[in-house]
Protein backbone atom coordinates (compact mmCIF):
# COMPACT_ATOMS: atom_id res chain seq x y z
CA UNK A 1 0.00 0.00 0.00
CA UNK A 2 3.14 2.45 0.16
CA UNK A 3 3.59 2.52 -3.18
CA UNK A 4 -0.01 3.09 -3.88
CA UNK A 5 -1.17 5.36 -1.11
CA UNK A 6 -3.88 6.74 -2.94
CA UNK A 7 -5.37 3.59 -4.07
CA UNK A 8 -8.54 2.72 -1.85
CA UNK A 9 -9.76 6.62 -2.96
CA UNK A 10 -8.75 6.21 -6.62
CA UNK A 11 -10.62 2.62 -6.72
CA UNK A 12 -13.86 4.44 -5.61
CA UNK A 13 -13.62 7.55 -8.09
CA UNK A 14 -13.02 4.89 -10.79
CA UNK A 15 -16.25 3.60 -10.42
CA UNK A 16 -18.14 6.75 -10.28
CA UNK A 17 -16.27 7.74 -13.69
CA UNK A 18 -17.29 4.32 -15.11
CA UNK A 19 -21.04 4.63 -14.11
CA UNK A 20 -21.00 8.54 -15.52
CA UNK A 21 -19.09 7.65 -18.64
CA UNK A 22 -20.96 4.13 -19.68
CA UNK A 23 -24.75 5.70 -20.83
CA UNK A 24 -22.52 8.53 -22.49
CA UNK A 25 -20.48 6.41 -24.40
CA UNK A 26 -23.09 4.52 -25.41
CA UNK A 27 -25.27 7.56 -26.18
CA UNK A 28 -22.64 9.50 -27.91
CA UNK A 29 -22.29 7.11 -30.16
CA UNK A 30 -26.36 6.02 -30.70
CA UNK A 31 -26.10 9.89 -31.31
CA UNK A 32 -23.04 9.74 -34.41
CA UNK A 33 -24.90 7.50 -36.28
CA UNK A 34 -22.31 4.46 -35.27
CA UNK A 35 -22.70 1.03 -33.15
CA UNK A 36 -23.15 1.65 -29.24
CA UNK A 37 -20.13 -0.37 -29.22
CA UNK A 38 -17.55 1.75 -30.46
CA UNK A 39 -18.60 4.43 -27.95
CA UNK A 40 -16.84 1.99 -25.37
CA UNK A 41 -13.93 1.37 -27.60
CA UNK A 42 -13.40 4.99 -27.37
CA UNK A 43 -13.89 5.11 -23.80
CA UNK A 44 -11.61 2.18 -22.76
CA UNK A 45 -8.73 3.49 -25.48
CA UNK A 46 -9.30 7.28 -22.96
CA UNK A 47 -9.18 5.18 -19.68
CA UNK A 48 -6.28 2.36 -20.45
CA UNK A 49 -3.82 4.63 -23.03
CA UNK A 50 -4.85 8.05 -22.48
CA UNK A 51 -5.46 7.66 -18.90
CA UNK A 52 -1.75 5.97 -18.76
CA UNK A 53 0.33 9.06 -20.13
CA UNK A 54 1.58 12.17 -18.75
CA UNK A 55 -0.55 15.70 -19.14
CA UNK A 56 -2.96 16.16 -17.16
CA UNK A 57 -3.37 13.39 -14.36
CA UNK A 58 -7.02 13.90 -13.25
CA UNK A 59 -8.72 14.39 -16.17
CA UNK A 60 -11.03 12.00 -18.04
CA UNK A 61 -11.19 11.29 -21.97
CA UNK A 62 -14.04 9.43 -23.78
CA UNK A 63 -16.04 10.10 -26.74
CA UNK A 64 -18.06 13.52 -26.31
CA UNK A 65 -21.16 15.29 -27.23
CA UNK A 66 -19.52 18.20 -28.24
CA UNK A 67 -18.38 15.82 -31.35
CA UNK A 68 -21.20 14.01 -32.09
CA UNK A 69 -22.62 16.53 -34.68
CA UNK A 70 -19.60 16.15 -36.62
CA UNK A 71 -18.95 12.69 -36.58
CA UNK A 72 -22.68 11.99 -37.78
CA UNK A 73 -21.94 14.43 -40.73
CA UNK A 74 -18.35 12.97 -41.40
CA UNK A 75 -20.49 9.29 -41.19
CA UNK A 76 -23.15 10.44 -43.05
CA UNK A 77 -20.79 12.23 -45.74
CA UNK A 78 -18.16 9.52 -46.73
CA UNK A 79 -19.12 6.58 -44.70
CA UNK A 80 -18.29 4.58 -41.55
CA UNK A 81 -15.06 3.19 -42.90
CA UNK A 82 -13.85 6.63 -43.59
CA UNK A 83 -14.60 7.51 -39.38
CA UNK A 84 -11.33 5.75 -39.15
CA UNK A 85 -9.46 7.76 -41.14
CA UNK A 86 -10.75 10.78 -39.89
CA UNK A 87 -10.40 9.74 -36.50
CA UNK A 88 -6.26 8.41 -37.20
CA UNK A 89 -5.26 11.56 -39.37
CA UNK A 90 -6.48 13.61 -36.40
CA UNK A 91 -4.59 11.89 -33.93
CA UNK A 92 -1.45 11.93 -36.21
CA UNK A 93 -1.57 15.43 -36.33
CA UNK A 94 -2.37 15.82 -32.73
CA UNK A 95 1.29 14.08 -32.22
CA UNK A 96 2.93 16.33 -34.30
CA UNK A 97 1.16 19.78 -32.84
CA UNK A 98 2.20 18.24 -29.65
CA UNK A 99 6.03 17.35 -30.44
CA UNK A 100 6.23 21.06 -31.93
CA UNK A 101 5.12 22.46 -27.92
CA UNK A 102 1.99 24.17 -29.72
CA UNK A 103 -0.28 22.77 -27.07
CA UNK A 104 -0.20 25.63 -25.25
CA UNK A 105 -0.90 27.77 -27.38
CA UNK A 106 -4.70 26.52 -27.67
CA UNK A 107 -4.88 28.58 -24.86
CA UNK A 108 -4.56 31.95 -27.01
CA UNK A 109 -7.66 31.16 -28.70
CA UNK A 110 -10.78 33.47 -27.60
CA UNK A 111 -12.72 31.87 -24.70
CA UNK A 112 -15.95 33.33 -26.43
CA UNK A 113 -14.92 31.32 -29.73
CA UNK A 114 -14.75 27.93 -27.84
CA UNK A 115 -18.11 28.89 -25.96
CA UNK A 116 -19.83 29.84 -29.21
CA UNK A 117 -18.55 26.97 -30.47
CA UNK A 118 -19.55 24.38 -27.71
CA UNK A 119 -22.98 26.42 -27.54
CA UNK A 120 -23.82 25.90 -31.40
CA UNK A 121 -22.83 22.33 -31.04
CA UNK A 122 -25.42 22.31 -28.06
CA UNK A 123 -28.51 23.50 -30.20
CA UNK A 124 -28.08 21.23 -33.30
CA UNK A 125 -26.94 17.93 -30.92
CA UNK A 126 -30.35 19.47 -28.79
CA UNK A 127 -32.78 19.82 -31.81
CA UNK A 128 -31.37 16.66 -33.62
CA UNK A 129 -32.29 14.31 -30.20
CA UNK A 130 -35.82 15.91 -29.99
CA UNK A 131 -36.04 14.41 -33.02
CA UNK A 132 -34.62 10.93 -31.42
CA UNK A 133 -36.94 11.37 -28.84
CA UNK A 134 -40.21 10.90 -30.51
CA UNK A 135 -38.48 8.26 -32.71
CA UNK A 136 -38.61 10.38 -36.14
CA UNK A 137 -35.65 10.66 -38.56
CA UNK A 138 -33.90 14.23 -38.16
CA UNK A 139 -33.30 16.28 -41.46
CA UNK A 140 -29.68 16.49 -42.05
CA UNK A 141 -28.26 20.06 -41.73
CA UNK A 142 -28.90 22.24 -38.44
CA UNK A 143 -30.57 24.82 -39.26
CA UNK A 144 -33.40 22.73 -40.77
CA UNK A 145 -33.06 20.24 -38.05
CA UNK A 146 -34.37 23.83 -36.13
CA UNK A 147 -36.45 24.92 -38.60
CA UNK A 148 -38.39 21.51 -38.86
CA UNK A 149 -39.01 20.87 -34.95
CA UNK A 150 -43.08 22.36 -35.03
CA UNK A 151 -43.63 19.78 -38.27
CA UNK A 152 -41.89 17.12 -36.01
CA UNK A 153 -44.26 17.86 -32.92
CA UNK A 154 -47.21 17.64 -35.54
CA UNK A 155 -46.55 14.39 -36.36
CA UNK A 156 -45.65 12.97 -33.17
CA UNK A 157 -49.01 14.42 -31.78
CA UNK A 158 -50.48 12.12 -34.41
CA UNK A 159 -48.78 9.00 -33.51
CA UNK A 160 -49.20 6.82 -30.20
CA UNK A 161 -45.51 5.18 -30.69
CA UNK A 162 -44.19 8.66 -31.03
CA UNK A 163 -45.76 9.62 -28.20
CA UNK A 164 -44.80 7.26 -26.19
CA UNK A 165 -41.21 7.71 -27.21
CA UNK A 166 -41.66 11.30 -26.02
CA UNK A 167 -42.83 11.01 -22.76
CA UNK A 168 -39.96 8.17 -21.89
CA UNK A 169 -37.35 10.82 -23.58
CA UNK A 170 -38.98 13.50 -21.69
CA UNK A 171 -38.86 11.36 -18.54
CA UNK A 172 -35.27 10.54 -19.03
CA UNK A 173 -34.69 14.22 -18.48
CA UNK A 174 -36.65 14.97 -15.74
CA UNK A 175 -34.88 12.10 -13.92
CA UNK A 176 -31.24 13.66 -14.74
CA UNK A 177 -32.66 17.03 -13.89
CA UNK A 178 -34.50 16.16 -10.36
CA UNK A 179 -31.24 13.57 -9.63
CA UNK A 180 -29.53 16.40 -8.14
CA UNK A 181 -32.00 17.78 -5.97
CA UNK A 182 -32.30 14.34 -3.71
CA UNK A 183 -29.58 13.57 -0.41
CA UNK A 184 -26.15 13.11 -1.62
CA UNK A 185 -26.45 9.22 -0.69
CA UNK A 186 -29.00 8.80 -3.48
CA UNK A 187 -26.34 10.70 -5.34
CA UNK A 188 -23.94 8.18 -5.23
CA UNK A 189 -25.62 6.49 -8.54
CA UNK A 190 -24.82 9.36 -11.17
CA UNK A 191 -27.99 10.90 -13.05
CA UNK A 192 -27.79 9.53 -15.86
CA UNK A 193 -27.01 6.19 -15.18
CA UNK A 194 -30.47 6.24 -12.63
CA UNK A 195 -32.34 7.39 -15.65
CA UNK A 196 -31.02 5.03 -17.99
CA UNK A 197 -32.12 1.95 -15.31
CA UNK A 198 -35.57 3.82 -14.79
CA UNK A 199 -36.12 4.07 -18.55
CA UNK A 200 -35.04 -0.25 -18.70
CA UNK A 201 -37.43 -0.78 -16.21
CA UNK A 202 -40.61 1.02 -17.05
CA UNK A 203 -40.31 -0.26 -20.91
CA UNK A 204 -40.05 -3.61 -19.42
CA UNK A 205 -42.73 -3.63 -16.99
CA UNK A 206 -45.56 -1.62 -19.24
CA UNK A 207 -43.71 -3.37 -22.60
CA UNK A 208 -43.23 -0.27 -24.18
CA UNK A 209 -43.22 -0.14 -28.14
CA UNK A 210 -40.13 1.84 -27.90
CA UNK A 211 -36.87 1.14 -29.97
CA UNK A 212 -33.77 -0.19 -28.34
CA UNK A 213 -30.08 -0.04 -28.65
CA UNK A 214 -28.87 -2.60 -31.74
CA UNK A 215 -25.97 -4.82 -30.55
CA UNK A 216 -23.50 -6.46 -33.02
CA UNK A 217 -20.85 -7.57 -30.91
CA UNK A 218 -17.34 -6.01 -29.69
CA UNK A 219 -15.79 -7.53 -31.90
CA UNK A 220 -18.14 -7.42 -34.67
CA UNK A 221 -17.85 -3.31 -34.49
CA UNK A 222 -14.33 -2.72 -34.57
CA UNK A 223 -13.32 -2.43 -38.52
CA UNK A 224 -10.21 -1.12 -39.04
CA UNK A 225 -10.07 1.00 -41.84
CA UNK A 226 -9.21 -1.23 -45.15
CA UNK A 227 -6.68 -0.28 -48.21
CA UNK A 228 -9.89 0.45 -49.70
CA UNK A 229 -10.96 3.31 -47.52
CA UNK A 230 -8.08 5.12 -47.92
CA UNK A 231 -8.78 4.82 -51.65
CA UNK A 232 -12.07 6.02 -51.57
CA UNK A 233 -11.50 9.10 -49.72
CA UNK A 234 -10.48 12.65 -51.84
CA UNK A 235 -9.48 15.95 -50.90
CA UNK A 236 -12.34 17.05 -49.32
CA UNK A 237 -11.80 15.18 -46.40
CA UNK A 238 -9.15 17.65 -45.35
CA UNK A 239 -11.52 20.06 -44.06
CA UNK A 240 -13.39 17.09 -41.74
CA UNK A 241 -9.80 15.91 -40.30
CA UNK A 242 -8.81 19.64 -39.92
CA UNK A 243 -12.17 20.33 -38.03
CA UNK A 244 -11.81 17.28 -35.77
CA UNK A 245 -8.14 18.23 -34.73
CA UNK A 246 -8.81 21.69 -33.73
CA UNK A 247 -12.64 21.22 -31.76
CA UNK A 248 -11.29 17.50 -29.61
CA UNK A 249 -7.91 19.67 -29.34
CA UNK A 250 -9.41 23.06 -28.27
CA UNK A 251 -12.48 20.83 -26.00
CA UNK A 252 -9.68 18.90 -24.52
CA UNK A 253 -7.18 21.50 -23.37
CA UNK A 254 -10.23 24.38 -22.33
CA UNK A 255 -10.96 20.94 -20.33
CA UNK A 256 -7.81 20.42 -18.65
CA UNK A 257 -7.51 24.29 -17.23
CA UNK A 258 -11.13 23.75 -15.77
CA UNK A 259 -9.82 20.47 -13.99
CA UNK A 260 -7.15 22.39 -12.89
CA UNK A 261 -9.59 24.78 -11.53
CA UNK A 262 -10.92 22.12 -9.58
CA UNK A 263 -8.26 20.51 -7.32
CA UNK A 264 -4.56 21.17 -5.80
CA UNK A 265 -2.45 19.03 -7.80
CA UNK A 266 -0.27 18.90 -10.60
CA UNK A 267 -1.08 21.01 -13.18
CA UNK A 268 -1.39 20.61 -16.30
CA UNK A 269 1.47 20.18 -19.10
CA UNK A 270 -0.41 21.31 -22.53
CA UNK A 271 2.31 19.92 -24.73
CA UNK A 272 2.20 16.61 -23.18
CA UNK A 273 -1.56 16.27 -22.93
CA UNK A 274 -2.26 17.26 -26.28
CA UNK A 275 0.23 14.18 -27.28
CA UNK A 276 -1.45 11.87 -25.09
CA UNK A 277 -4.86 12.98 -26.85
CA UNK A 278 -3.02 11.97 -30.33
CA UNK A 279 -1.90 8.65 -28.94
CA UNK A 280 -5.55 7.93 -27.90
CA UNK A 281 -6.94 9.35 -31.07
CA UNK A 282 -4.46 7.58 -33.52
CA UNK A 283 -5.23 4.23 -31.76
CA UNK A 284 -9.42 4.82 -32.13
CA UNK A 285 -8.67 5.83 -35.45
CA UNK A 286 -6.97 2.58 -36.34
CA UNK A 287 -10.05 0.46 -34.00
CA UNK A 288 -12.68 2.35 -36.18
CA UNK A 289 -14.01 3.91 -33.06
CA UNK A 290 -15.38 7.17 -32.22
CA UNK A 291 -13.25 10.16 -31.52
CA UNK A 292 -11.92 11.19 -28.27
CA UNK A 293 -11.55 14.59 -26.43
CA UNK A 294 -10.92 14.90 -22.89
CA UNK A 295 -14.63 15.42 -20.88
CA UNK A 296 -15.04 18.06 -18.61
CA UNK A 297 -18.03 15.96 -16.92
CA UNK A 298 -16.37 12.92 -15.99
CA UNK A 299 -13.43 14.83 -15.02
CA UNK A 300 -15.11 16.47 -12.72
CA UNK A 301 -16.42 13.70 -11.59
CA UNK A 302 -13.07 12.33 -11.54
CA UNK A 303 -12.21 15.34 -8.94
CA UNK A 304 -15.28 15.04 -7.03
CA UNK A 305 -14.83 11.38 -6.38
CA UNK A 306 -12.09 12.08 -4.79
CA UNK A 307 -9.29 10.98 -7.23
CA UNK A 308 -6.04 11.76 -6.34
CA UNK A 309 -3.77 10.21 -9.05
CA UNK A 310 -4.10 8.66 -12.66
CA UNK A 311 -4.64 5.67 -11.23
CA UNK A 312 -8.83 6.19 -11.04
CA UNK A 313 -8.68 7.13 -14.67
CA UNK A 314 -6.79 3.94 -15.45
CA UNK A 315 -9.18 1.48 -13.57
CA UNK A 316 -12.62 3.36 -15.09
CA UNK A 317 -11.23 2.31 -18.54
CA UNK A 318 -10.72 -1.48 -17.21
CA UNK A 319 -14.02 -1.27 -15.70
CA UNK A 320 -15.76 -0.66 -19.38
CA UNK A 321 -13.32 -3.04 -20.96
CA UNK A 322 -15.13 -5.84 -18.49
CA UNK A 323 -18.63 -4.79 -19.23
CA UNK A 324 -18.10 -4.55 -22.45
CA UNK A 325 -16.79 -8.06 -22.62
CA UNK A 326 -18.85 -9.67 -20.07
CA UNK A 327 -21.91 -8.23 -20.53
CA UNK A 328 -22.40 -6.74 -24.06
CA UNK A 329 -25.99 -7.99 -24.75
CA UNK A 330 -27.24 -5.69 -21.61
CA UNK A 331 -26.76 -2.52 -24.30
CA UNK A 332 -29.44 -4.18 -25.86
CA UNK A 333 -32.61 -3.26 -23.07
CA UNK A 334 -31.57 0.32 -23.39
CA UNK A 335 -34.11 2.20 -25.33
CA UNK A 336 -33.04 4.79 -27.64
CA UNK A 337 -35.53 7.55 -26.15
CA UNK A 338 -33.35 7.27 -23.13
CA UNK A 339 -30.03 8.37 -24.83
CA UNK A 340 -31.58 11.00 -26.39
CA UNK A 341 -32.90 12.58 -23.49
CA UNK A 342 -29.59 11.91 -22.02
CA UNK A 343 -28.22 13.72 -24.91
CA UNK A 344 -30.66 16.77 -25.14
CA UNK A 345 -29.60 17.21 -20.97
CA UNK A 346 -26.03 17.31 -21.95
CA UNK A 347 -26.74 19.32 -25.47
CA UNK A 348 -28.59 22.20 -22.53
CA UNK A 349 -25.41 22.13 -20.36
CA UNK A 350 -23.12 22.75 -23.33
CA UNK A 351 -24.42 26.33 -23.81
CA UNK A 352 -23.40 28.85 -21.22
CA UNK A 353 -26.79 30.19 -20.62
CA UNK A 354 -25.34 31.90 -17.07
CA UNK A 355 -22.64 33.60 -18.74
CA UNK A 356 -23.97 35.40 -22.10
CA UNK A 357 -26.04 38.52 -19.90
CA UNK A 358 -23.04 38.95 -17.85
CA UNK A 359 -20.63 38.85 -20.62
CA UNK A 360 -23.03 41.05 -22.84
CA UNK A 361 -23.25 43.88 -20.24
CA UNK A 362 -19.32 43.53 -19.42
CA UNK A 363 -17.65 42.77 -22.88
CA UNK A 364 -20.51 43.04 -25.71
CA UNK A 365 -17.51 42.40 -28.23
CA UNK A 366 -16.99 39.18 -26.75
CA UNK A 367 -20.33 37.96 -26.40
CA UNK A 368 -20.92 38.83 -30.39
CA UNK A 369 -18.41 36.62 -30.96
CA UNK A 370 -19.74 33.65 -29.17
CA UNK A 371 -23.22 34.00 -30.46
CA UNK A 372 -22.14 34.89 -34.32
CA UNK A 373 -20.08 31.52 -34.03
CA UNK A 374 -23.16 29.31 -32.70
CA UNK A 375 -25.31 30.84 -34.88
CA UNK A 376 -23.07 30.06 -37.38
CA UNK A 377 -22.21 26.32 -36.72
CA UNK A 378 -26.06 25.69 -36.84
CA UNK A 379 -26.65 27.75 -39.96
CA UNK A 380 -23.33 26.55 -42.55
CA UNK A 381 -21.56 23.82 -40.84
CA UNK A 382 -18.91 23.21 -37.84
CA UNK A 383 -15.41 23.86 -39.57
CA UNK A 384 -17.07 26.94 -41.02
CA UNK A 385 -18.69 28.58 -38.11
CA UNK A 386 -15.48 28.08 -35.52
CA UNK A 387 -13.30 29.52 -38.59
CA UNK A 388 -16.22 32.50 -38.73
CA UNK A 389 -15.46 32.83 -34.93
CA UNK A 390 -11.92 32.94 -35.43
CA UNK A 391 -12.06 35.64 -38.08
CA UNK A 392 -14.27 37.86 -35.38
CA UNK A 393 -12.39 37.14 -32.76
CA UNK A 394 -8.81 38.70 -34.51
CA UNK A 395 -10.37 41.02 -36.07
CA UNK A 396 -12.02 42.11 -32.24
CA UNK A 397 -8.56 41.88 -31.14
CA UNK A 398 -6.74 44.11 -33.80
CA UNK A 399 -9.48 46.96 -33.40
CA UNK A 400 -8.96 47.07 -30.12
CA UNK A 401 -5.27 46.75 -30.21
CA UNK A 402 -5.32 49.87 -32.58
CA UNK A 403 -6.92 52.28 -30.28
CA UNK A 404 -5.48 55.60 -30.89
CA UNK A 405 -6.53 59.02 -29.06
CA UNK A 406 -5.95 62.13 -30.50
CA UNK A 407 -6.17 65.57 -28.87
CA UNK A 408 -6.14 69.32 -30.44
CA UNK A 409 -4.84 72.24 -28.70
CA UNK A 410 -5.65 75.57 -30.57
CA UNK A 411 -4.73 78.83 -28.58
CA UNK A 412 -5.94 81.25 -31.04
CA UNK A 413 -2.82 82.42 -32.38
CA UNK A 414 0.46 80.24 -33.02
CA UNK A 415 1.11 76.84 -34.57
CA UNK A 416 -2.09 74.39 -34.00
CA UNK A 417 -0.95 71.33 -31.71
CA UNK A 418 -1.98 67.82 -32.63
CA UNK A 419 -0.92 64.92 -29.83
CA UNK A 420 -1.11 61.81 -30.86
CA UNK A 421 -1.10 58.42 -28.74
CA UNK A 422 -2.28 54.45 -28.60
CA UNK A 423 -1.61 52.68 -31.56
CA UNK A 424 -2.07 53.79 -34.62
CA UNK A 425 -2.96 51.41 -37.25
CA UNK A 426 -4.08 51.23 -40.92
CA UNK A 427 -7.33 50.25 -39.14
CA UNK A 428 -7.87 53.68 -37.61
CA UNK A 429 -6.39 55.62 -40.64
CA UNK A 430 -9.50 57.36 -41.84
CA UNK A 431 -9.88 58.77 -38.31
CA UNK A 432 -6.42 60.24 -38.02
CA UNK A 433 -6.87 61.59 -41.26
CA UNK A 434 -10.63 63.00 -40.96
CA UNK A 435 -8.97 65.24 -37.68
CA UNK A 436 -6.07 66.28 -39.25
CA UNK A 437 -7.46 67.52 -42.92
CA UNK A 438 -10.21 69.84 -40.76
CA UNK A 439 -7.73 71.20 -39.42
CA UNK A 440 -7.08 75.22 -40.51
CA UNK A 441 -4.84 75.29 -44.38
CA UNK A 442 -3.96 78.67 -42.87
CA UNK A 443 -2.35 77.84 -39.99
CA UNK A 444 1.01 76.21 -38.90
CA UNK A 445 0.63 72.48 -37.44
CA UNK A 446 3.02 71.03 -34.49
CA UNK A 447 2.57 66.61 -35.03
CA UNK A 448 3.35 65.24 -31.63
CA UNK A 449 3.50 61.52 -32.38
CA UNK A 450 5.91 60.64 -29.25
CA UNK A 451 2.81 58.94 -27.58
CA UNK A 452 2.38 57.16 -30.00
CA UNK A 453 3.40 53.08 -29.02
CA UNK A 454 2.99 51.58 -32.54
CA UNK A 455 3.26 53.72 -36.03
CA UNK A 456 2.31 50.94 -39.00
CA UNK A 457 4.08 52.08 -42.66
CA UNK A 458 0.95 52.73 -44.01
CA UNK A 459 0.07 55.06 -41.43
CA UNK A 460 3.88 56.67 -41.39
CA UNK A 461 2.74 57.38 -45.50
CA UNK A 462 -0.64 58.47 -45.25
CA UNK A 463 1.20 61.25 -42.38
CA UNK A 464 3.93 62.47 -44.38
CA UNK A 465 1.29 62.52 -47.57
CA UNK A 466 -0.87 64.82 -45.64
CA UNK A 467 1.84 67.04 -44.06
CA UNK A 468 3.21 67.29 -47.71
CA UNK A 469 0.06 68.62 -48.68
CA UNK A 470 -0.96 70.70 -45.60
CA UNK A 471 2.94 72.47 -46.54
CA UNK A 472 2.05 73.07 -50.30
CA UNK A 473 -0.01 76.25 -49.89
CA UNK A 474 2.69 78.09 -48.14
CA UNK A 475 1.52 77.48 -45.04
CA UNK A 476 4.67 77.07 -42.75
CA UNK A 477 6.15 73.51 -42.91
CA UNK A 478 4.37 71.05 -40.74
CA UNK A 479 6.44 70.06 -37.79
CA UNK A 480 6.69 66.29 -36.35
CA UNK A 481 7.70 64.73 -33.61
CA UNK A 482 8.79 61.23 -33.99
CA UNK A 483 7.65 58.06 -32.04
CA UNK A 484 9.40 57.74 -28.65
CA UNK A 485 11.23 54.53 -29.94
CA UNK A 486 13.03 56.67 -32.53
CA UNK A 487 15.79 59.25 -31.41
CA UNK A 488 13.31 62.43 -29.88
CA UNK A 489 13.98 65.63 -32.51
CA UNK A 490 11.71 67.73 -34.74
CA UNK A 491 11.95 67.42 -38.30
CA UNK A 492 10.68 69.48 -40.92
CA UNK A 493 8.64 67.50 -43.45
Amino acid sequence: MTKFPYLRQDFTASLVVFLVALPLCVGVAVASGVPAELGLVTGIVGGLVTGFLPGSSLQVSGPAAGLTVLVFEAVQEYGLPALGIIVLAAGLLQLIMGALKLGRWFRAISVSVVEGMLAGIGLVLIAGQLYATAGLKAPASGIDKILGLPGAAVDAAGSTAALTSLVLGAATIAVMVLWKKLPKQAQAVPGALAAVILAIAATAVFDLPVATVEVKGLLDSIQPPGLDAFGGVGVGIIGTIIAFTLIASAESLFSAAAVDRLHDGPRTQYDKELMAQGAGNTLCGVLGALPMTAVIVRSSANVSAGARTKASRVMHGVWLLLFAALLPSTLALIPLPALAGILVHAGFKLIPFQKIVPLWREHRGEALILIVTAVSIVAVNMFEGVLIGLALSVVKTAWEASHIKMEIIDKGAGPIQAYLSGNATFLRLPKILDSLESLPQDRPVELDLSGLHHLDHACRTALENWAARHSATGTEPVKVTEPEEAPAEKVTA
